[in-house]
This record gives C-alpha cells, structure tokens and sequence, in this order.
C-alpha cells in the first residue's frame, strides 16, 4: 500500500511503505515524496489512523507552501504544529495515556510539546532553538486548519470537517 505526492499534490497509493526499522526511527515523509511508516512502532488501527493523518499533513504543507525542510526551522515548525493539531496526537485519550492532562489551554500545550519533540527527532538543533522556532509561528500556525477548517478531535468533528469541505464552494456559487 502506498502514498506518493508530487509537485502538484497527486496521491498515489504505491508510494506509502510500512516498514520494520529500528527504534531511533520514526515515521516520516521522505525527500522522495514517498510516506514511510515504522510498523514495529504501530500499536494499533487508531494509532495508524493519527500517524498516517499527521504524515499527510506534512505532505499537504509540501505541496501547498513548498516548505524548506532542510534549512528553515521554523517551516518545519509550523508543519509540526499543524499535524500535532490536527491529527489527534493531541487527543484528550492519548495525553490521558500518556499520564499528561491539564484543563487550561491543555490543546495549545501539548501541541506545542509535539511540535518541539517531533523537530528534535529530526534535527541536529538545541532544545532552545526548536522551542524559539516554534513560539515564533505559533499562533498562525496552530490556527491554520487546512484541509479540514476546524480541529479534527474525534469522528464527529472530523465528519463535520469533511461536510464543510463538500459544502466550500456551495455559498459561492449564487455570486
């Protein structure tokens, strides 16, 4: 099964690989627009759910604002922001697993943690740098809930979203 992205955002199924890889490995889109996944490293159909959403994102953000993985921290910033937000990484379920839950600005937190773990994963930087990076494209960032148009929490909203994309165009159409 795969998933491939090209320069004009086509997706093809050949191009998304399920892999056995070591434990310093993680799930990521490669430079060859190609989605890899770490089988060893998924527990469970939810959790492939978030991780292949979390992925698309990142291939969604490639396409629409051709971000400079390599050099420019904070576009990979904002892209990490984007997928903790809406991919369900940041699920009230998963921090309760994870043993970490708060009620003010809960979300906000924990994407923010995401985005700056999920950054030093993949690059040689200082905890200081990714944590600047971040707080410095934050707000827009985390507010930016393209393709969907709202935070995905759970399947509800996630079909609201998916009727708001069927209905985008329906209010334009009269003008």
């Amino acid at each position: 099964m795969g998933l491939e992205f090209e320069s004009v955002c086509f997706f093809q199924s050949s191009r998304l690989h399920s892999v056995l890889w070591s434990p310093r490995h993680m799930d990521t889109v490669s430079p060859m627009r190609t989605i890899v996944l770490c089988q060893n490293n998924i527990r469970n159909q939810a959790h492939m759910n978030r991780v292949v959403t979390h992925e698309l994102i990142h291939a969604f953000d490639h396409c629409r604002a051709h971000v400079d993985w390599f050099t420019n921290v904070r576009h990979l910033a904002c892209s990490e922001i984007r997928a903790a937000n809406l991919s369900g990484d940041c699920s009230l379920v998963n921090e309760i697993f994870r043993l970490h839950f708060g009620l003010k600005q809960h979300h906000q937190t924990c994407v923010r943690d995401r985005a700056i773990l999920s950054i030093l994963a993949v690059r040689n930087i200082s905890k200081e740098v990714a944590e600047k990076a971040v707080d410095e494209v934050f707000e827009s960032c985390f507010n930016d809930h393209e393709p969907f148009g709202r935070i995905p929490h759970n399947k509800t909203y996630a079909k609201y979203a998916h009727r708001d994309f069927q209905n985008r165009d329906r209010y334009y159409s009269n003008i």
